[in-house]
């Protein structure tokens, strides 16, 4: 499979598209985040 034909998402904290990882791919219907970053970022509150 080529890069640009990889399934993305857009990550609903930062708005950034990401692209399908291999180590993903058991779970790319659970993948809601972008990075770990954005991840532990879902809780806050915007100020």
């Amino acid at each position: 499979m080529k890069k640009q034909n990889l399934p993305s998402k857009i990550c609903p904290i930062c708005g950034r598209p990401f692209a399908w990882r291999k180590k993903w791919a058991n779970k790319w219907d659970e993948v809601k985040y972008c990075s770990e970053r954005c991840r532990r970022r879902r809780n806050e509150k915007p100020s």
